[in-house]
């Protein structure tokens, strides 16, 4: 019995992207492009958008794939940060137009194909991962990360809603997003040493 196939790392796909290498970008999109383009879609609720803001995310990855800097962080939360921010400028720079799915429309895309189905368990894992890290936190810094980052909200709507002063707000996000890169840094390593 052979053993399963460990994943390239991202910090592998993207210096072969920086080599011009095609397939590192396929191997990316598919790796993330379901966890970004649900959180695009939560935030601009418009499938077309969701899906034009996912395309200029990974053409920016391709263009400028040297700007990600792995000491400072994942590629997943690089990805999900450069696609927060270019959701919430598209729907602060223009008038949003709201679009109501047929729904007796069927996308075929909603049904997993064998070939993406080892893409999709990797994305869901991902994204346990993520529930786990958040689950860690205190209510009040997962609530002002929640809001921030899937509700698409900014800070100060976050006082608002929250009835919260601003200040506290900004120190619960930083506090969060510095408890959940080090949850994910030390799960990295953890994982390393079991290879």
């Amino acid at each position: 019995m052979t053993a399963p196939l460990q994943p390239v790392p991202d910090s592998a796909l993207v210096e072969r992207i920086m080599a011009g290498d095609e397939g590192a970008l396929s191997a990316l999109y598919d790796r993330y492009s379901g966890m970004l383009y649900a959180m695009l879609l939560r935030i601009l609720k418009d499938t077309g958008a969701a899906e034009e803001v996912l395309q200029d995310l990974f053409l920016q990855l391709w263009r400028g794939a040297a700007r990600f800097d792995a000491s400072r962080g994942s590629l997943a939360a690089w990805l999900l940060v450069i696609g927060r921010n270019r959701a919430l400028s598209r729907l602060r720079g223009k008038q949003r137009r709201e679009i109501l799915p047929d729904p007796e429309e069927f996308s075929f895309e909603a049904v997993p194909s064998s070939e993406n189905l080892e893409n999709e368990a990797a994305r869901m894992q991902l994204m346990n991962r993520l529930r786990v890290a958040m689950a860690g936190l205190p209510a009040e810094q997962r609530e002002a990360v929640e809001l921030a980052y899937f509700e698409g909200m900014t800070q100060t709507e976050i006082a608002a809603r929250t009835g919260s002063p601003l200040g506290t707000v900004k120190s619960r996000v930083r506090a969060a997003m510095q408890t959940l890169k080090q949850w994910f840094d030390d799960e990295s390593t953890r994982s390393t040493r079991r290879l």
